[in-house]
């Protein structure tokens, strides 16, 4: 398995963000959802080793989060919520940059591709400040799998895009999902239907379903998602 969580916790004070989780994931995209405050960025910057965990362990392929914290980022695309861009650098620049970080072989071959497997074509010689909100989260999208890592973190990837754009990325994200291991968080319940293999619910830190997609379904008289998510985090 890519990601292996066991007995994952951690404390802010006395508050409980993430209580006691276990679970695990392969390739395929996970969609990861919780209501706010749930506890699902605090996991995903556990996995990705940017917080330390209280108790409890994870690995990312193979690599301990924390004993081996350069080894899992290495191991790991990032899109987080917040995206934060240089936003005084043209697109292929700043492309460029990351691909130096990661030390790239063949770096502008791959940021070919990448600006393609995005759609940023129409706006790779303007400067990310000038881009619109979908176009920057493609960017940050971008810069998540260039290095082409094994694991996806996503939280909130189509945030802002328009419909168009939406079915072009929802399909990326599936086409990634075919060897690599996703983890799509969202609110958008459709995004998840449309995308996602493998489905684990968060509430007030403890997860409270974890199951495929079509058996959720099943066991809940076949309703849809949004209404399996209410009743279980209501």
């Amino acid at each position: 398995m890519s990601i292996l969580v066991e007995g994952l916790t951690k404390h802010y004070g006395t508050q409980k963000a993430v209580n006691d989780i276990s679970f695990k994931a392969g390739p395929g995209v996970l969609g990861f959802l919780g209501p706010n405050g749930a506890g699902k960025s605090t996991t995903m910057k556990m996995l990705t080793g940017f917080i330390p965990q209280t108790a409890g362990k994870a690995s990312v392929c193979g690599f301990d989060t924390v004993k081996q914290t350069l080894e899992v980022r290495r191991c790991i695309g990032y899109l987080p919520e917040s995206n934060p861009l240089y936003t005084d650098m043209y697109v292929k620049e700043a492309l460029g940059f990351v691909a130096g970080i990661h030390q790239l072989h063949k770096p502008t071959q791959r940021i070919a591709q990448v600006i393609e497997q995005t759609g940023l074509g129409p706006e790779q010689h303007k400067k990310v400040g000038e881009l619109s909100k979908g176009y920057r989260q493609r960017v940050g999208l971008a810069q998540a799998i260039l290095h082409n890592p094994e694991v996806l973190i996503l939280d909130e990837p189509t945030s802002g895009l328009d419909p168009n754009q939406l079915i072009g990325i929802r399909q990326l994200i599936r086409d990634l999902g075919a060897d690599k291991t996703v983890i799509l968080s969202t609110h958008i319940m459709q995004e998840v239907e449309a995308t996602c293999n493998q489905v684990i619910i968060i509430n007030k830190g403890e997860i409270v379903a974890n199951d495929s997609l079509q058996n959720l379904k099943a066991s809940h008289d076949n309703i849809n998602l949004e209404q399996i998510f209410i009743g279980l985090t209501n």
